[in-house]
């Protein structure tokens, strides 16, 4: 079906994809949910049914399928012929008011079909259904007929079967079409789906004229695979589609894409090797991208799925122009690494808002990360080093310079680097040795300098989580209370190791003591031996 003047792409921005977007799930959840309370004296039942039919012409599509699955008198008023008229006419340019199809029906059965042949490429259920025999069943053909380009051979039908299926006159077939094979009830003809499609809209007018056939044709027919279709593509279609993507590009661009797609990442090879096959991962390579990992889920531009992917294509697109820019610079991988991952957490960061509800183009990508692969170069040189770099990018300051470029952040930053030097500085003080043997391993990581302390570490009872909290306070407050707190809490969890030391070995000793006692009291040992005893 191609209608062209960009109607489906009308169709396709007004109405996202509703669950459940089938006549047998409308007629269920009227038949269930009971009528409106007749008590209320006031309210939207309270106006009468020209009213409601009013007001309820405003509704998109969907928004009528939402209000008529609520309860029994609403299911009967939008399912009003009177106002689906005006959204086919608008989106088809065909009332269907001459159909044997309601206008409610004729717009549900196209738009199942629209959309799961938009999918045909990645839905294999779908190619099942349509391409595993040929020719496919009358019911799918009937729908074919609607298309122009059919993955398909062409096509040999008696003229009986193309005139009932394609609504061509016997006459109006072209000679040149005929096989020389004939049946006991007319001629077999030959021709490609495209000429067929072509033939056909020509005889009837109009792609509205043969809308109107193919429903009138497909009157009576049970839609129930139509419906499981729609729902399984409904339920999947984030993962299929994505799948395709991912997989079946161009040889020159799949090896490409794979490369931008792993570049400087930390993956499994392993799993990785399995790119592409049966056994590949997919969720696994998923969550190697958090745009990619918001697209399964259906969170990039409003749930549209085709959209979605156009930003995803966009996305990568970006991350091929930054793999280039950073290539051409002198720098190490680490390096390297660290500015692409950064630059594109940053990117994330800004636009993760704007790509839940529209699409984002290349150059919109590509501004934002020339100003966020700045303020990673300038975020580098605050640093000094990769050491001190790696220790500040899980920092607030780190994330929030990011986002705003304010220069504050970085102010803050180096005050954050020279307040993890004085703790590392007083703990390595010759008077401390002492606490450094006194305290554990643990403990003792968390006040070097290089130690990175997560957020995720600051949460539990236990000691090296008290410190930890401490510690954070005043790197990032700059308050002296809290340095104080460190050096407070470092020497009396030292005096508390001491203690317990202490009393061990006194106990030992004691123990000791009392036991030569009670020997001396039953044997009686020579001078030597006593000395022997207690050397």
């Amino acid at each position: 079906m191609d209608l062209g003047r960009g109607e489906w792409k009308t169709l396709i921005e007004r109405l996202p994809v509703l669950p459940g977007f089938s006549s047998r799930s409308c007629r269920v959840e009227a038949n269930t949910v009971g009528e409106p309370s007749q008590t209320s004296n006031t309210g939207l039942f309270h106006l009468s049914e020209e009213v409601l039919v009013f007001i309820l012409r405003f509704l998109d599509p969907f928004s009528l399928l939402r209000a008529g699955s609520t309860c029994k008198r609403l299911f009967r008023i939008c399912s009003c012929s009177s106002i689906w008229t005006r959204h086919c006419q608008a989106l088809f340019g065909v009332s269907f008011r001459t159909s044997s199809v309601s206008p409610k029906d004729a717009f549900r059965l196209l738009f199942m079909w629209r959309k799961l042949y938009q999918m045909l490429p990645c839905n294999r259920h779908f190619q099942k259904a349509l391409l595993a025999e040929f020719p496919p069943p009358r019911y799918w053909i009937q729908w074919l007929v609607l298309e122009e380009k059919v993955p398909l051979p062409p096509v040999k039908l008696p003229d009986f079967e193309i005139e009932y299926i394609w609504g061509i006159k016997k006459e109006c077939l072209d000679e040149t079409h005929k096989e020389d094979s004939e049946t006991c009830t007319g001629y077999i003809f030959k021709y490609d789906w495209k000429e067929l499609y072509h033939l056909t809209l020509l005889h009837h007018g109009s792609f509205g004229n043969l809308l109107l056939h193919v429903l009138n044709r497909q009157n009576g027919n049970d839609h129930r695979e139509l419906e499981e279709m729609f729902e399984l593509y409904h339920q999947f279609r984030f993962q299929w589609l994505f799948s395709y993507w991912l997989f079946r590009q161009p040889k020159p661009f799949n090896k490409q894409l794979r490369t931008i797609y792993l570049q400087w990442k930390k993956y499994s090879k392993r799993k990785v090797s399995w790119w592409g096959t049966a056994l590949c991962d997919i969720e696994y390579l998923v969550s190697l991208h958090q745009i990619t990992s918001d697209y399964w889920k259906g969170k990039l531009a409003k749930g549209d799925e085709n959209l979605g992917i156009r930003t995803l294509e966009n996305y990568f697109s970006m991350c091929k122009s930054l793999v280039a820019w950073i290539l051409g610079r002198d720098w190490g991988r680490l390096k390297r690494r660290k500015v692409y991952h950064d630059t594109l957490e940053g990117v994330y960061r800004v636009l993760k808002t704007e790509m839940r509800t529209s699409l984002i183009d290349h150059d919109h990508f590509w501004q934002v990360a020339k100003v966020q692969m700045a303020r990673v170069c300038k975020l580098e040189e605050t640093a000094v080093n990769y050491v001190n770099w790696k220790m500040i990018d899980s920092g607030p300051y780190y994330r929030l310079y990011l986002v705003s470029g304010n220069s504050i952040y970085l102010e803050h930053i180096k005050g954050f680097l020279q307040r993890k030097r004085l703790i590392s500085d007083w703990f390595l003080q010759e008077e401390n040795v002492w606490v450094r043997h006194l305290l554990s391993e643990e403990l003792c990581q968390l006040l070097e300098f290089d130690t990175k302390i997560l957020e995720g570490s600051l949460h539990g009872d236990t000691l090296s989580a008290h410190l930890s909290r401490i510690i954070w306070l005043y790197l990032h407050s700059g308050q002296e209370l809290y340095m104080d707190a460190v050096k407070g809490f470092v020497l009396e969890c030292a005096g508390a190791r001491l203690k317990f030391y202490s009393s061990v070995n006194t106990g030992f000793y004691s123990s000791f003591s009392c036991d030569r006692e009670c020997l001396n009291t039953h044997v009686e040992l020579s001078p030597n031996e006593h000395f022997l005893t207690y050397g």
